[in-house]
């Protein structure tokens, strides 16, 4: 299970950024996350600093790629988040990429999804929406921002981008720390400049670079050497279904560690999402 358990340590995401200092900007914590989380990925492999040399022409183009679609689903998603608020933007971006993903695979010739995964990615779909935006639904909703939308979508296709490249270099035979650490290297120094044109005094207290090393060491580092290695067993289309669980964990973390409520309606959300995940997770009988 270690798709499940990388989409555990993605729900501490949110937790850990809150607790960022005052007045640190949103895109330059999740660009610190990158950047560090995604350096030390291709520090401490040795074959992310070989991988490229013994690659050819076609599997570096796509590692460019892979790094470019890194790079840009934070660049799309906090500002989603900034214009659209955390529910719709997390809802959009979530939902729409084992969809893009489902399609994209489909496309490159990787596999027809099949009925049980649009089965259980429906089902999932569904109580992540209803989960997040539980308690608009009860209360009165806002209205949503267009862009805010566009961005939101655009963060879930560049999440499906990356995980299709990565599955297809890790099937072809390359070893899954090596990918990892080659796309999320070139997005940390892609995305350097992010943190470097905000105000990167935060890092210097210590509640912000806890904040920062968590990120970068729980939720990019170990959570993505297990995608990486989950990516091996498991198609780019289940994976990114089975990381709907994030906003489960979130959801719970949220409810446990930051005395958050969540309405009747979100935990009914967080019931059908558990069963759509379930139905997946679980081996297909014969």
């Amino acid at each position: 299970m270690p798709i499940l358990t990388a989409a555990v340590l993605w729900g501490t995401t949110g937790t850990a950024s809150s607790l960022a200092p005052g007045g640190a900007p949103a895109a330059g914590i999740g660009a610190a996350g990158l950047v560090l989380g995604g350096l030390l990925l291709f520090l401490t492999d040795r074959t992310a600093r070989t991988l490229p040399r013994g690659c050819g022409a076609r599997e570096r183009w796509l590692l460019a790629a892979g790094a470019l679609a890194v790079a840009g689903y934070p660049v799309t998603f906090y500002p989603a988040v900034h214009r659209t608020g955390v529910a719709v933007a997390t809802v959009i971006a979530l939902g729409s990429a084992p969809v893009f993903t489902g399609l994209l695979g489909w496309l490159a010739r990787q596999g027809r999804p099949s009925g049980r995964w649009a089965g259980a990615t429906a089902a999932a779909v569904l109580g992540c929406a209803v989960l997040v935006l539980g308690p608009e639904l009860a209360g009165h909703g806002t209205a949503v921002d267009p862009l805010g939308v566009l961005l939101a979508a655009l963060s879930g296709l560049s999440y499906a981008v990356y995980s299709l490249i990565g599955g297809r270099l890790i099937a072809a035979g390359r070893p899954s720390g090596g990918v990892m650490g080659t796309m999320f290297g070139g997005a940390a120094l892609i995305v350097l400049p992010v943190l470097l044109a905000g105000d990167p005094a935060w890092l210097a207290s210590v509640r912000g670079a806890a904040v920062a090393l968590h990120l970068a060491v729980v939720t990019t580092y170990l959570a993505y050497r297990l995608f990486g290695h989950g990516l091996r067993h498991t198609s780019a289309q289940t994976a990114t279904t089975l990381t709907l669980a994030e906003p489960a964990v979130a959801a719970v973390l949220g409810v446990a560690a930051l005395g958050e409520r969540l309405p009747a309606v979100s935990w009914c959300g967080l019931a059908v999402l558990a069963g759509g995940l379930a139905f997946l997770a679980l081996p297909a009988r014969r």
